[in-house]
């Protein structure tokens, strides 16, 4: 804690304080007539709107104006903000890589135009609003609780957009509900960014100024966007989400004939106030949500995968914020999924928003159904997160998961708890942060050593950056609404999981160069990161450390080459190829390099190369990826991945080669229609699944969705199970 408030006071003491470059300010004029949403912008309120300001170089300068011509002009009525945009390009050099809506990376390799709103003024919490020229959107929301924000393009919600394209310009119209956003009914002054994206040029470019070496969204860098007098929404209290889906399937595994089954359930959305809404869901189904990308796990620790279902998404940030990398105290896909297989939820309830301008709370309540294997279990959190100081905050969170009903072998009173409070510093200029936590938890056992603490620092300058956390995690900190991998750890002889208390050392230092003239290369990075664990009695368990370069080419194109270095002293004789031959314990010392190449993401055929060697706990391990990926502007993209893992141990301890193989398709058949398929070979999990989804978008938040899922074995390509899923969704305001 001393290391903590010393560096929170050596910063603010050597912060040379300089006046910001002032932040421009957009004014919406209230419009007396709805727009038409189509692209065209041939309303005489339009003409009567004033333009924004020029945009500015954002990357991979961050000075002067923008080569690329951008004018907006907003407008507002009692429904909707609207934004109308007119981008000046030529239509033959347009770069439009998909069609599909809610794609981040294809996003940011593609002409668009993106609009981040923050009407709270916390400059914690915003929204994200953007389309390419070839109509494709994404929405997300963003949330900001360091030097670095955070997109989560899988929040969903209505909003209405449409492009047109000219030979000199493409002309983006927008209008966004009031009842998609959460406000202060009495601000009339909200947080407001542009951001434009120019492929020709692969040059960013933003209305208020961002230094280099932040993200264009980011929270502490927003302009002004001023009402001309007060919104008054007429809000729809209640929003309902009907579902119906209908699925037939069989599992060949064990035998079973084929099963039919029909569903209904709700979503439910209550606006409390301007700023806080109640979420329902009865019977939710997830059978729609695209499925997770598989990866080779080589490591003896559990992979993060994202959250993706639509419940959990609202307000996000504020539950699953807390902790570190390393460590998170709350983690979404722990209710509803096991070993990221789907448990029956009866039912959920969450409230979240903010109560007053610095005040955020969220409260979350699922109810999850007994299956033949896995007991009901009720889940409780709680979130509170307090603006102090600026841009800084002290956040509590508060979890529970109690069985509920039991199946045979479980315990009844079985439950774990958590409480935790965190308090983070942020600079006013976003160039140093800082975060102490403190988190403890109790279960039916009683234990002792059930801590968790955390100090982390961290600085982002223009050229370099660093930083490090330090934390103690007891071996009782039993936390089964949380992901820490390296607490539990497997004994292969006994087929036993103990738990080790540990410190986290993690540190990162890192330069970014910029050439001085202009050239092929727009920045270099030379970096050093890495992670040293010890048990909480002092003794050594493991320490890995990168060091690596990586090249940013002006084409787009990226170089990384990397040396990693490891330490392990195992703790318990480990399985790592999965074939009853464990390794013994010992200590254990590996180098691996690894170079990649990641081709022009512009161009119509894209590839990505990796090379991986080195040693492997006493043996070897060569990997060798490739990506090709065609697309067919702008309604196609077919790609190819292949992953090949070759360990080679002593013979005692055998060898493997992991193969993951996977093509994929995906179609655009209009920007509001879409037809993906996966294919996914992966030899260490023993699958080879195929997964074809088709979704229409008929109404904002309305769809169709029609899925089909396939699963085999790798060797024989013997059926396991096959299923097909229709549902419809459809969005109804009252």
């Amino acid at each position: 804690m001393k290391t903590f408030v010393f560096l929170m006071l050596l910063s603010t003491a050597t912060v040379v304080m300089h006046a910001q470059q002032s932040r421009p300010v957009m004014l919406l004029n209230r419009t007396d007539s709805p727009l038409k949403i189509d692209g065209v912008m041939d309303e005489d309120d339009w003409q009567k709107a004033s333009p924004s300001s020029p945009f500015l170089n954002k990357w991979p300068l961050d000075s002067g104006y923008a080569k690329a011509t951008t004018e907006v002009r907003m407008l507002f009525d009692n429904s909707f903000i609207y934004v109308g945009v007119v981008n000046y390009q030529s239509k033959q050099k347009l770069i439009i890589p998909t069609l599909k809506r809610d794609q981040t990376k294809p996003y940011w390799n593609s002409d668009g135009f993106a609009v981040v709103i923050e009407p709270i003024g916390e400059k914690t919490n915003g929204f994200f609003f953007a389309v390419n020229a070839g109509g494709a959107e994404i929405e997300g929301t963003v949330g900001q609780n360091g030097a670095l924000p955070t997109l989560n393009e899988n929040w969903d919600n209505k909003w209405y957009s449409n492009v047109k394209i000219h030979d000199d310009r493409w002309i983006v119209e927008m209008a966004i509900p009031f009842t998609s956003l959460r406000f202060d009914k009495d601000n009339l002054a909200w947080g407001l960014n542009f951001i434009r994206n120019d492929m020709e040029n692969f040059v960013f470019s933003t209305w208020s100024h961002v230094p280099l070496q932040f993200d264009g969204m980011d929270l502490g860098y927003l302009g002004t966007m001023k009402f001309s007098d007060t919104p008054t929404p007429r809000r729809s209290k209640v929003i309902l989400i009907p579902y119906a889906a209908s699925a037939i399937g069989r599992n060949h595994e064990d035998g079973e004939p084929h099963k039919s089954d029909f569903n209904v359930g709700l979503d439910a959305k209550v606006a409390l106030t301007s700023s806080l809404n109640l979420d329902l869901t009865l019977h939710p189904d997830f059978s729609n949500v695209e499925v997770d990308k598989q990866m080779t796990n080589v490591t003896r620790y559990s992979l993060l995968f994202p959250e993706r279902r639509g419940f959990f998404l609202e307000n996000a940030d504020l539950f699953t914020g807390f902790g570190s990398w390393m460590v998170k105290p709350f983690f979404s896909r722990k209710i509803g999924l096991v070993d990221g297989d789907p448990v029956p939820v009866m039912a959920g309830a969450r409230i979240s928003g903010n109560l007053t301008r610095g005040l955020r709370v969220g409260i979350m309540d699922v109810q999850t159904d007994v299956t033949d294997e896995i007991s009901a279990a009720n889940y409780f959190v709680t979130a509170i997160q307090q603006r102090v100081c600026g841009r800084s905050n002290v956040r509590l969170l508060a979890t529970n998961r109690q069985t509920t009903r039991v199946v045979e072998g479980d315990k009844t009173e079985d439950y774990d708890r958590t409480f935790g409070g965190e308090f983070t510093y942020n600079s006013s200029n976003g160039q140093f942060n800082a975060t102490a936590r403190t988190h403890v938890s109790f279960s039916s056992q009683h234990l002792q050593e059930n801590e968790y603490y955390s100090v982390q620092a961290g600085f982002l300058k223009t050229n370099w950056y660093g930083g490090g956390i330090v934390e103690k995690v007891g071996k009782n900190y039993v936390n089964s609404l949380g992901f820490i991998p390296r607490l539990d750890n497997y004994d292969a002889v006994r087929d036993t999981t103990f738990r080790i208390g540990h410190y986290n050392f993690n540190h990162w230092f890192g330069l970014m160069l910029y050439p001085k003239k202009k050239g092929a290369i727009t920045m270099i990075e030379p970096n050093t990161w890495g992670v040293t664990n010890f048990r909480t009695n002092g003794e050594f368990l493991e320490r890995f450390t990168s060091i690596n370069t990586i090249l940013y080419f002006r084409n787009t194109a990226r170089f990384v080459a990397d040396v990693t270095n490891t330490h392990v002293r195992l703790p318990f004789p480990a399985d790592v190829l999965d074939n009853d031959r464990p390794i013994p314990v010992d200590f254990y010392q590996y180098t691996q390099y690894t170079l990649r190449y990641t081709t022009d993401a512009r161009k119509m055929f894209n590839a990505e190369f990796s090379l991986s060697a080195g040693n492997f706990y006493n043996g070897t391990r060569t990997e060798y990826g490739i990506t090709l990926n065609m697309r067919k502007q702008p309604w196609g993209n077919f790609g190819l991945s292949y992953l090949q893992n070759d360990i080679r141990l002593p013979s005692e301890y055998g060898s493997a080669k992991f193969y993951l193989i996977g093509p994929n398709a995906e179609v655009s058949i209009t920007n509001k229609m879409w037809w993906t398929t996966f294919v996914q070979y992966n030899t260490q999990a023993e699958n080879f699944n195929v997964n074809s989804r088709f979704q229409w978008r008929f109404k904002p938040m309305s769809d169709l969705f029609i899925v089909y899922s396939d699963n085999y074995t790798c060797n024989d390509f013997v059926v396991k199970n096959r299923g097909l899923v229709v549902k419809l969704t459809y969005w109804i305001s009252r």
